[in-house]
């Protein structure tokens, strides 16, 4: 098995069922594995997506003989079954002790955004790179542009390229 996996494709094309499925046959071959899993995403609402569908297809995983005309048992456990060395039974009693591990220790169910698993590599490092330990990011759009704007004033007349093309570009918005 492979440590690192990346999926990239576009839109609408099956990332999530496929980050699902992939999930599934690594915690359900090794249930406590779940804490050794990073999944990111670009947005909270595809990591939230992944969540909730993790838990859902553990569910109904968990009870196949309770949910058989479901999707999940239609369509993705015979992919995991034909993918891992698992059998229905195997499978169903995997997925209750999965549901349960995730349950009770939520905190090490990992699948998070880019932007708040680079915060915490940032915060675990912050004494080390010198930042203090309560430290907050903040991302408002309008306070970052009126700081580049300060910043691209305060080295008119010092930067000779940037100077010219500032003076291009206000003629031109003049004209």
């Amino acid at each position: 098995m492979k440590n690192f996996v990346v999926y990239t494709s576009s839109a609408g094309s099956g990332k999530t069922y496929t980050l699902v499925k992939e999930y599934l046959k690594i915690v359900l071959s090794n249930p406590a594995s779940f804490r050794n899993i990073l999944a990111i995403t670009f947005t909270n609402k595809a990591a939230n997506e992944m969540k909730f569908r993790v838990l859902q297809n553990l569910e109904i995983l968990s009870q196949p003989f309770e949910n058989k005309g479901s999707d999940t048992i239609k369509h993705l456990l015979p992919a995991i079954i034909s993918e891992t060395d698992l059998d229905e039974v195997i499978i169903a009693k995997n997925a209750e002790k999965v549901l349960t591990l995730i349950l009770h220790q939520y905190s090490d169910f990992s699948v998070s955004t880019i932007d708040s698993f680079i915060y915490k590599i940032i915060k675990s490092f912050s004494y080390d790179i010198h930042l203090p330990f309560d430290f907050d990011v903040e991302m408002d759009t309008d306070k970052l542009i009126a700081g580049a704007v300060d910043y691209l004033l305060g080295e008119v007349g010092s930067d000779k390229q940037l100077t010219k093309l500032l003076i291009h570009f206000t003629e031109s918005k003049a004209d």
